[in-house]
């Protein structure tokens, strides 16, 4: 008979894998099991949001232990209130645990969003950039031709892709940097890269595009931080000898 694995048993797992608590990380992300719900982990699951939906979802699929990149308690949600005690109320019913992971796997070497990025295209990390609290998490990576570089994006983002393209038509150098990437765009000419691949950016980035000469990718801040859960998720299935599963919510943006 196979032994009862314990919510707070995986929870280490993942602390200890990802680096949790040596990693500083922005105010709401709260890294790390948010909730303890009442059974033993059977099967785990993996979705880049928590939410009253995913949460049902996640019941609905026999998920005891669902590890997401945005956790409960992100701000600012409206009507904060109301949200808040609909979620809370949703994971309740649902009695799962919940465990959060954020910058922790946005930055990961192996099994982190931007490094799994690089390596579904093809690329080899070179170095990391965008420091935040001493933590480099966005990566470089040697440049090929930008029509090869578009067609592989194209390929693994069909619905999210987009392309700004006032760059080199060979790069010498891309960037990387899952979700909201405009954090790296200060960054980019002191690193002697004008290619970022992301997940979001802001409508005036397009001129600044234009201005200052960059190829920009922003292929859905959704898309791109669905790796890292992934790969945590396939971990634990591994570590635990437990059945894993990805919640899919077709979010575009």
């Amino acid at each position: 008979m196979k032994a009862r694995i314990a919510a707070s048993q995986v929870a280490r797992f993942c602390d200890l894998l990802t680096n949790r608590q040596n990693v500083a990380d922005y105010e709401g992300s709260r890294n790390g099991l948010q909730h303890k719900g009442g059974r033993p982990v059977r099967k785990v699951g993996a979705a880049v949001d928590a939410g009253a939906h995913v949460f049902a979802e996640a019941a609905r699929r026999g998920i005891d232990f669902l590890i997401v990149h945005h956790g409960m308690y992100w701000r600012p949600v409206s009507p904060e209130g109301p949200v808040r005690a609909l979620r809370k109320a949703a994971l309740k019913k649902a009695d799962l645990s919940l465990y959060s992971s954020h910058l922790p796997l946005d930055a990961h070497p192996l099994i982190g969003n931007n490094a799994l990025i690089a390596q579904d295209l093809g690329l080899k990390i070179v170095d990391w950039f965008v420091d935040y609290e001493g933590l480099p998490i966005a990566c470089i990576c040697p440049g090929i031709a930008r029509s090869t570089l578009r067609k592989r994006l194209k390929t693994s983002y069909p619905k999210t892709y987009k392309g700004i393209e006032f760059g080199s038509a060979h790069p010498k150098k891309i960037a990387i940097l899952s979700g909201s990437g405009r954090s790296a765009l200060d960054h980019l000419k002191a690193e002697g890269c004008d290619t970022l691949i992301t997940g979001e950016l802001r409508e005036e980035h397009f001129n600044e595009a234009q201005e200052q000469g960059w190829n920009l990718y922003p292929c859905g801040h959704y898309a791109t931080e669905t790796w890292g859960v992934k790969a945590l998720a396939t971990a634990v299935a591994l570590e635990f000898g437990v059945k894993w599963e990805f919640i899919s919510t077709g979010n575009p943006l």
